[in-house]
């Protein structure tokens, strides 16, 4: 089934992503800007962690996570062990409710119009993988070009 696929490749990035930001060997790397690169390691960290717990957790799983997307790109200096921390929570979470889906739950609509137009719950996941690895691939570019 789709849920096993994504669960595999939900692990497989996030655990990439902490691989990523533990591989950054000053924390305050992670949150270098530059007129070229507006966002941060460190905040796409956070917006990605909020990102999964938004549209997987809350509205998939009712984990009643409420979001706060402008601290995802406006907080600095957040500690590296508490984005791990947040990155492991999160793959915790989307194992639980990717879980419990079943086709009939993938097939159906997803809850919100996130694009402004109806999706099924299977595309939306399946969007929020390839958001996923969009942004890790992101980070890994930022931490090889600005990281000292």
């Amino acid at each position: 089934m789709l849920t096993t696929t994504l669960i595999k490749l939900f692990d497989r990035d996030l655990e990439k992503l902490k691989q990523e930001i533990e591989a950054y060997k000053a924390e305050e790397d992670l949150w270098i800007v530059t007129n070229e690169i507006s966002n941060s390691a460190g905040n796409l960290c956070l917006h990605l962690i909020g990102n999964l717990n938004h549209f997987i957790g809350a509205i998939l799983g009712n984990t009643g996570y409420i979001r706060q997307r402008d601290l995802e790109f406006s907080q600095t200096n957040i500690p590296k062990s508490k984005m791990i921390e947040g990155i492991d929570n999160a793959l915790v979470m989307v194992k639980d409710v990717l879980g419990k889906l079943t086709v009939h739950n993938l097939q159906e609509q997803y809850e919100l119009k996130v694009f402004g137009e109806a999706m099924s719950t299977e595309f939306f996941l399946t969007h929020l993988l390839t958001h996923l690895a969009y942004h890790l691939g992101q980070i890994n570019y930022h931490r090889r070009l600005l990281s000292v």
